[in-house]
């Protein structure tokens, strides 16, 4: 091996090889952050409520994914107007939509106005999921732009079940 070389790893897996659990690996992480964050910030006053729990994962995990998103905005716009429904109208929303998710997490995390960021969330997250849906049913094989562009994981039934659920958390609290 020349020294110019780099020596083969012994833990890497080539992408191609990769099982397709490995790929979301990178969303799991970003959701147990979430998760743990959001824990945290109940174990602080000694008991778990439920609404306050929700909240701070929404805020943790919308804060998290804007903020990949914003690394490479270009490259997330690119990604995004493949799928999203509005983002592949009009090319400005897909470079907005990262600083909605990250005014979204803002909210939650501050608690500003709630029952407005609970309606602006269960709009957002419900148009984003008809997009995945669309994209789903015509078995397109896309990369999801959910964590932004530099990240390889593929649009599929879990980018759907993310989008969903937080339309579900935003409208039990809404409804609650």
């Amino acid at each position: 091996m020349s020294s110019n070389q780099a020596p083969p790893s012994c833990c890497s897996i080539p992408p191609k090889t990769k099982p397709a659990w490995q790929r979301y690996r990178p969303l799991f992480i970003l959701i147990a952050l979430s998760l743990i964050a959001a824990l945290e910030r109940q174990w602080g006053k000694g008991q778990f409520e439920l609404r306050p729990f929700m909240h701070a994962f929404m805020g943790s995990f919308l804060f998290l994914f804007a903020t990949l998103k914003l690394l490479d905005l270009s490259g997330f716009a690119t990604a995004f107007r493949k799928y999203d429904l509005l983002a592949s109208r009009v090319c400005s929303y897909a470079k907005v939509y990262p600083f909605l998710e990250l005014a979204l997490a803002l909210g939650y995390l501050s608690q500003w106005q709630p029952e407005f960021i609970y309606l602006a969330t269960t709009i957002l997250m419900s148009f984003g999921a008809l997009g995945i849906i669309l994209a789903l049913k015509k078995g397109l094989d896309l990369k999801c732009a959910c964590m932004g562009s530099f990240l390889d994981v593929p649009l599929s039934t879990v980018a759907l079940t993310e989008n969903l659920t937080m339309v579900s958390m935003a409208l039990a609290m809404l409804l609650s």
